[in-house]
């Protein structure tokens, strides 16, 4: 029997609350290492992993010996989402753990002015959204657009993007990435 490291980091960090951007700058590695591991394109060794998982902080016997829990519910309430994100931006997560899944799902708020960053998202999988209220600013390669409330984004996430809230107002996006690497 083969252990999926990539689902176990991506459920370890999902029950500590952080973003694999947060874990990566806690265990002094990149993000898109995190990303790798989580979709099991990268193998760490055992030096590696223990220092990812000294940035949650959790042993390497206790993150072999965790179980998720077994069956995944169907339904949440609008205060069960969990939050993932933390500052001006929030990413609240359908579900408390993604061990095992293939999709994750959040409903994501932008305060006027936030932005994922100068440097641009990269990992593996795809991603979609609909913007819900507000003005996003959306880019993708060299590709720039502003999608207002029912517009929407569908990419490849390997291609380099950002997402920046324009205009006065929050900005509220429904998104999916598959598989669950945010």
């Amino acid at each position: 029997m083969s252990i999926d490291v990539g689902a176990r980091l991506r459920y370890v960090r999902g029950l500590h609350k952080l973003s694999q951007r947060e874990l990566a700058k806690r265990a002094g590695v990149t993000n898109s290492t995190i990303s790798l591991i989580e979709s099991n394109q990268m193998n760490p060794s055992v030096g590696a992993l223990k220092r990812i998982l000294d940035g949650i902080p959790i042993g390497l016997a206790e993150f072999f010996a965790l179980e998720p829990a077994g069956r995944h519910k169907a339904f949440y309430r609008a205060d069960e989402l969990v939050e993932i994100g933390k500052g001006a931006i929030s990413y609240r997560q359908v579900g408390e753990h993604l061990f095992g899944r293939a999709l994750q799902i959040l409903k994501e708020r932008y305060e006027p002015g936030s932005d994922t960053g100068r440097v641009p998202l990269v990992h593996d999988g795809e991603e979609g959204g609909i913007v819900i209220s507000g003005r996003l600013e959306v880019t993708v390669d060299e590709e720039r657009r502003i999608l207002g409330a029912g517009d929407a984004y569908y990419f490849s996430s390997r291609r380099p993007h950002r997402f920046r809230c324009v205009g006065p107002e929050p900005c509220e996006v429904v998104s999916a990435c598959t598989p669950p690497t945010f």
